[in-house]
């Protein structure tokens, strides 16, 4: 199978799954209060979210390149 053919799916493959999650989020915590012996930290979640734009364009680029590997792959058979 040609690299190409790989990068495509691998394309449609995260396309569908920008689709699936829409987004990704993490956690991160932050000291608030130290006092000698004495914490406090505060847990924070934050999301990214990715636009479907995003997910339709890696869809569209993974089946045009599937499509121009095979293509160029039946013209030189």
């Amino acid at each position: 199978m040609k690299s190409a053919t790989l990068i495509g799916i691998l394309l449609i493959v995260l396309g569908i799954g920008a689709f699936a999650y829409q987004g990704f989020s993490y956690k991160s915590e932050k000291k608030i209060l130290d006092i000698g012996s004495i914490e406090a930290t505060a847990e924070t979640t934050k999301t990214i979210p990715i636009p479907p734009i995003i997910g339709a364009l890696a869809v569209i680029g993974g089946v045009a390149i599937v499509i121009a590997t095979a293509r160029s792959g039946a013209a030189a058979a």
